[in-house]
């Protein structure tokens, strides 16, 4: 289990989404600087990570499940 909590990376991509202040969180730097270069891939990218977070699915940098 991550050290690194479900509920932030949620409200991190929801309101930050687009500049990837969820990927920043998990430490996923490379792709989160992507997502910022990109606007979160034109919103897409976005709304993928946040339907991952929200089921679950979403891993840290250490592919680890994010604790609830």
């Amino acid at each position: 289990m991550s050290d690194k909590k479900f509920l932030p990376a949620l409200l991190l991509a929801i309101f930050l989404g687009f500049a990837g202040g969820h990927r920043f969180y998990v430490g996923k730097t490379g792709t989160a600087i992507l997502q910022l270069v990109t606007c979160g891939g034109a919103g897409v990218w976005v709304l993928i990570d946040i339907v991952m977070i929200a089921m679950g699915k979403f891993l840290d940098k250490n592919n680890l499940p994010l604790a609830k």
